[in-house]
């Protein structure tokens, strides 16, 4: 019985300090954007030719109409589905925008894809991810007119703030508010 005793109490003081873990707040993420300031994108869309010119950021609290603009232009223009995508995500781009002080809007190559969608690419050899956070709103795939992709990649990566994978050969930046990893 001692045994098993002792087992127990370990399970459920792991278990209590796995829920105390989860409670604390996670590191900040510190973007270069000025807090209780405006944020604004001006995007386009590659496939659509839709453009969208907002300011998603109030200083304080998320505007939900211009979310929604952009989770419409972020859309899988295949099924014309949309999701919502991460504001975090929104929050990489304007960050990113200002670190290479763009003069032009984010072209966007590539937002939501839809489950259907990114496994439709991934039979054709495309090569995405099988669980790709394209499918969750959490990815963009972009460009900057006369910004060279290689400081793109470098103002990402200088963010720590997720994913960031680098195609030149394709013209494009990948980002994500997954784990930070860098390909």
């Amino acid at each position: 019985m001692d045994g098993l005793d002792t087992q127990r109490r370990r399970f459920l003081l792991g278990g209590a300090a796995c829920l105390v873990a989860a409670a604390l707040p996670g590191k900040a993420i510190a973007l270069p954007l000025a807090a209780g300031k405006p944020r604004n994108l001006s995007m386009f869309s590659l496939n659509t030719g839709e453009q969208a010119d907002v300011c998603y950021f109030d200083g304080k609290t998320y505007i939900k109409n211009e979310l929604v603009e952009l989770n419409h232009l972020c859309r899988d223009f295949r099924r014309d589905e949309a999701t919502d995508m991460d504001p975090k995500l929104y929050d990489q781009l304007a960050a990113i925008c200002k670190l290479v002080g763009a003069k032009h809007p984010i072209t966007m190559v590539s937002g939501y894809r839809s489950p259907a969608t990114n496994e439709m690419l991934r039979k054709n050899g495309g090569g995405q991810a099988k669980k790709s956070y394209h499918m969750t709103g959490q990815a963009i795939d972009f460009f900057i007119e006369r910004v060279p992709l290689a400081d793109i990649r470098k103002a990402a990566l200088s963010l720590k703030a997720g994913g960031v994978g680098y195609y030149p050969n394709s013209g494009f930046v990948h980002i994500d508010t997954g784990p930070v990893r860098s390909w």
